[in-house]
């Protein structure tokens, strides 16, 4: 192929709005690649729902591509450290000049990027790269100092000021190409060592471009001008349901930032409370990103905190198996438990509650609550749950003091009032009142249900939680 251009996608799966692969586009043919490296994403503890949903957008995705006539590889390497050496031998195949691809982030998805950078310059051939899933450059938001921000809301008062003076535009769909003379690959139905969700799993979370644009639109029109008041409601569809689409790169933030603007009449940081604090989630993101690339230790499951890294953890694998299940024996956390495991989604509020109880009412270290997410999790983000967890568990940057602690009852009480989302994911309880359901009397636990009394008193749980953090 003459002047041909490789595109590597990874977690942006798209064709609108893609910085790497709309540049692609304008200097020569284009053909684009997927690297599936099954024994990396066991290490990386990525789940299996949210594999298939690659596999399912990519399947999306080569339509999109074919329609543009565009081919698209596929190989399979049994690491990262492969990458470099099998895109090199695809280049030399097709004739490229360039390969061009957006950066990730995290100190292994770094090293592999570095190392494929590496790989074509020493090979005379081009490396192209981008910001893409994000709106800042890592180590481009800095303080005064030079040095990367530690404080969520001083982060975003830069960040604020950056876009007032450039606001970053979308760019389109890369055009037609003239066909080339080389077929696509088959994307695999299912990836070794990942089991296939049933259908009513992939049912909530449909794939593509278009599904990811018809939530966006739901969101925009009928949730994000009452986002502020609705996002903490589990029982109620008050979010954006929008993470599996970021995460995986279906949808990009420059997208959903546009979106926000367009219903709050063109602010970002004034006018509608919605629509504003929905757009600070999404600077939340961006900040654990930069935090990610900014301090790599973060990237090695260490505490932020280094001295946090002496907290006196509890070994109670009975106790953590509770959780894990949903057997808790209080009912949001149960509930919250059991909706993770039945989509592979849980309500943001919920994963503050979940990981508090975890991290301090059971003493447990939160890399085991981080860690189980993300065998589950559509969703699961190293920056953004690993930031979540180490915010919950006092641990990270900028995160709760130790002394905050959230008691899931009476969060119960004001954000599922009627018990709904509890009676919707612990039919045990259904016939309690609401005043009961969220902390069930003892005598009923064993007369008239199989729910277990609860596994910790939490009045004693949250003094120990406080010893423990003032001994360090």
């Amino acid at each position: 192929m003459k002047n041909a251009q490789l595109y590597w996608l990874r977690n942006d799966l798209r064709c609108h709005d893609n910085l790497a692969l709309w540049n692609a586009s304008q200097s020569g043919p284009v053909v684009a690649v997927c690297l599936i490296s099954p024994a990396t994403w066991q290490a990386h503890d990525d789940s299996p729902i949210k594999v298939d949903f690659w596999m399912r957008n990519l399947r999306a995705l080569k339509h999109s591509l074919s329609q543009r006539n565009i081919p698209l590889r596929i190989a399979t390497i049994a690491e990262w450290s492969e990458a470099p050496s099998a895109l090199l031998t695809l280049a030399r195949q097709l004739g490229v000049e360039t390969i061009w691809f957006n950066d990730e982030y995290g100190i292994h998805e770094q090293q592999r990027d570095d190392a494929v950078d590496r790989a074509f310059s020493d090979a005379g051939l081009g490396c192209q790269r981008f910001t893409d899933q994000i709106l800042f450059k890592p180590g481009s938001v800095l303080t005064q100092a030079g040095t990367m921000f530690k404080v969520y809301s001083q982060f975003r008062k830069v960040a604020y000021q950056r876009l007032h003076t450039w606001l970053p535009e979308c760019v389109p769909a890369p055009p037609k190409q003239t066909v080339q003379n080389l077929e696509s690959d088959s994307v695999p139905a299912a990836v070794e060592g990942f089991a296939v969700p049933g259908t009513d799993q992939q049912s909530l979370w449909p794939a593509g471009e278009q599904a990811a644009a018809d939530r966006l639109a739901h969101f925009s029109e009928n949730i994000l001008l009452d986002y502020e008041r609705s996002r903490d409601r589990p029982d109620q569809d008050g979010t954006s349901r929008l993470s599996p689409y970021l995460v995986s790169g279906v949808l990009s933030p420059r997208q959903c930032l546009h979106a926000a603007i367009a219903a709050n009449r063109g602010e970002f940081d004034a006018g509608n409370a919605g629509a504003t604090t929905w757009i600070n989630e999404l600077l939340w993101r961006e900040f654990y990103k930069h935090i990610l690339v900014c301090y790599p230790h973060v990237s090695r499951h260490r505490a932020f905190r280094e001295n946090m890294e002496k907290l006196p953890w509890r070994n109670d694998p009975k106790a953590l198996e509770a959780w894990k299940q949903g057997q808790t024996g209080i009912p949001i956390i149960d509930a919250a438990m059991r909706q993770l495991l039945a989509t592979g989604w849980m309500h943001n509020r919920l994963r503050m509650l979940t990981a508090m109880f975890l991290s301090k009412n059971l003493l447990i270290d939160w890399r085991e609550g981080e860690r189980w997410f993300m065998r589950q999790l559509i969703d699961g983000d190293l920056a953004a749950n690993n930031g979540g967890w180490q915010w919950s568990s006092s641990t990270g940057t900028d995160s709760a003091p130790y002394f905050r602690i959230f008691n899931p009852v009476t969060q119960s009480r004001k954000f599922d009032p009627d018990g709904l989302f509890i009676r919707q994911w612990v039919p045990e309880l259904e016939h309690l009142s609401n005043k009961q359901i969220h902390q069930p009397p003892i005598d009923d636990l064993f007369s008239a249900t199989s729910y277990p009394a609860a596994i910790v008193d939490l009045g004693d749980s949250r003094r120990r939680a406080l010893d423990a953090f003032k001994g360090l």
